[in-house]
């Protein structure tokens, strides 16, 4: 069944190429703004701990992470986490970046109805994603797609809600943090082109996600009704 031609052209292909275009975006975008420095010479870490200290979210830490890209902020721990370059960086990327991960702050802070459910919905998430591939395999081997295919629909749309929901959340963060950027006088007029680039480049790969998940669940849908009629 995964080597459906339907799920190749339909689904696989286009998932594939709406990806490797998001992160060509992102790539590009980052590569290029990444080369040019804040006038003010700020670091992310720095932008981000202002804009957090600006918040009243002092005890919110900025800690350097391993890898490239790997900034995030988490919930759990009430931690803001960038990666070594966007840490020590005082490139308009970096800064951007940084601001974008403190605007997930602001989020938390707020309360920010969009991320209490994104949140909310990550252990479900999770669960759904390592049950799917136990279950594709299990129908697809032992004969019983037919009895997987209903499961493998819920979970999928499990995933696509995730991925609904996180885009508001990311969309939000970004106007966040551009305000605070701008507001606090950590980014000239000049560097505004800039910083948003960054950030809808970043956008664009969870537009992909999603995508991805929808053309996947509208697959399985497909099957389903094959398989009845």
């Amino acid at each position: 069944m995964m080597w459906d031609w339907k799920y190749l052209l339909f689904v696989m292909l286009p998932g594939l190429a709406i990806g490797l275009w998001a992160q060509m975006r992102l790539h590009s975008a980052f590569h290029k703004y990444s080369q040019e420095p804040l006038a003010s010479g700020q670091t992310g870490a720095e932008a981000a701990r202002e804009i957090l200290d600006r918040a009243g979210l002092n005890n919110v830490p900025v800690e350097e992470v391993p890898g490239k890209l790997t900034d995030h902020y988490d919930p759990t721990k009430r931690a803001l986490f960038l990666s070594t370059d966007n840490y020590h960086g005082n490139s308009i990327a970096a800064v951007g970046v940084a601001a974008h991960e403190a605007g997930h702050a602001l989020q938390h802070q707020a309360a920010y109805s969009m991320l209490e459910l994104r949140m909310a919905l990550v252990p479900i998430t999770q669960f759904a994603s390592a049950a799917y591939t136990i279950i594709l395999l299990a129908g697809l081997f032992l004969g019983m797609m037919k009895i997987a295919l209903p499961v493998i629909i819920v979970i999928f749309s499990i995933i696509t809600l995730f991925q609904l929901i996180t885009l508001p959340v990311e969309y939000d963060a970004s106007a966040r943090a551009k305000e605070q950027l701008f507001r606090l006088g950590l980014v000239r007029e000049t560097e505004r082109e800039g910083v948003s680039k960054v950030l809808n480049a970043a956008a664009l790969t969870y537009v992909a996600a999603l995508v991805s998940s929808m053309l996947t669940l509208l697959y399985y849908i497909s099957a389903a009704r094959d398989d009845r009629s």
